[in-house]
C-alpha cells in the first residue's frame, strides 16, 4: 500500500490544497504513489446542533474541542500502524529526522485542532504526538497538516523521480542548503560565483561545504553548536569559522 495521510479535520475542503499540484499532486492523481483521506469530524459530534466543543474547564475564553467526539471519529479510521499526529503551536518541533522516520512508516493520522485546542485526555489516551511546525499560532491545525504531509510524500520513492536530490538539502546533515545560481551568468550587475563555473568539481564541493557552513552559522546558530558537538563526537576535526567566500 502506498504512503496513506489521513486529515482529522473540521474543514476537509481546505483539501488537497497545495498537495494537490506540482510532481506531488501528480504522484497523488496520476500515479497512486501516496493517498490523501480527509475526514470530517462534524459527523461524529453527539449533539443534535453538531457541535464539536464546549467551554474550557476552569473557565476562560474560547472552546475546546470534546475528547469524545475526536475519540468517536478516530474509531472509525483503519490506523494500520500509522503514527498519530495533533498539529499545536506547543508541540515539539517539526524536523526533518522526524520527517524521514514518518515517512518510511505506512503514513500518518493528522488531527487539525481548532478554537483553544483539543481535550487533553484523547491525545494521551489514543497515544497522539503533538507537532509544531514553528513559533506562530495559527488559525486551526490544517495548514500546518499539509507542511508534515507533504514533507512526508516528497520522500516517498518516486514522488521526486531522482530521491538524490534531498541528500544535501537543508538539515538532512545538520547544516542548511548552500546557496543556487543558475542562468542568465550576470543578473542586475550580479555574477554567478566563478568556482561553480570552473567545471573542477572538487572546488565546487568544497565551496557548497563552507557555504552551508556559513549560513549555518550566521542564521542558525541552535544548529551549528549542535553540528560542532556531533562532529566532535564523532572525533573529527573541529571545525572553526567556515572559510570566506
Amino acid at each position: 500500500m502506498p504512503f496513506t495521510a489521513t486529515v482529522m479535520t473540521m474543514f476537509p475542503e481546505a483539501f488537497p490544497g497545495p498537495l494537490g499540484v506540482s510532481m506531488i499532486g501528480t504522484a497523488w492523481k496520476e500515479a497512486d504513489l501516496w493517498r490523501l483521506e480527509t475526514l470530517d469530524i462534524r459527523a461524529f459530534s453527539k449533539d443534535k446542533r453538531g457541535f464539536l466543543d464546549d467551554t474550557p474547564a476552569g473557565g476562560g475564553a474560547g472552546a475546546v474541542l470534546k475528547a469524545d467526539v475526536i475519540a468517536s471519529a478516530l474509531d472509525s479510521v483503519d490506523l494500520g500502524g500509522r503514527p498519530l499526529l495533533y498539529m499545536s503551536a506547543r508541540g515539539r518541533p517539526l524536523t526533518q529526522a522526524r520527517v524521514r522516520e514518518w515517512s518510511k512508516a505506512p503514513g500518518v493520522v493528522v488531527l487539525c485542532g481548532r478554537f483553544e485546542g483539543v481535550d487533553q485526555r484523547v491525545l494521551d489516551a489514543r497515544g497522539f504526538e503533538e507537532v509544531s511546525v514553528g513559533d506562530a499560532v495559527l488559525a486551526g491545525g490544517e495548514a500546518a497538516a499539509m507542511v508534515v504531509i507533504e514533507a512526508c510524500v516528497r520522500l516517498a520513492p518516486g514522488v521526486l523521480g531522482n530521491i538524490d536530490s534531498t541528500l544535501e538539502e537543508s538539515f538532512e546533515d545538520g547544516l542548511l542548503e548552500h546557496p543556487q545560481y543558475t542562468r542568465p551568468r550576470t543578473f542586475e550587475g550580479l555574477d554567478i560565483p566563478e568556482v561553480l563555473l570552473s567545471g573542477d568539481h572538487k572546488k565546487v564541493d568544497q565551496w557548497r561545504r563552507s557555504m552551508r557552513e556559513e549560513t549555518t552559522r550566521e542564521r542558525r546558530p541552535d544548529l551549528w553548536e549542535a553540528h560542532l558537538a556531533n562532529q566532535q563526537a564523532k572525533g573529527g576535526p573541529k571545525t572553526g569559522k567556515p572559510k570566506e567566500k
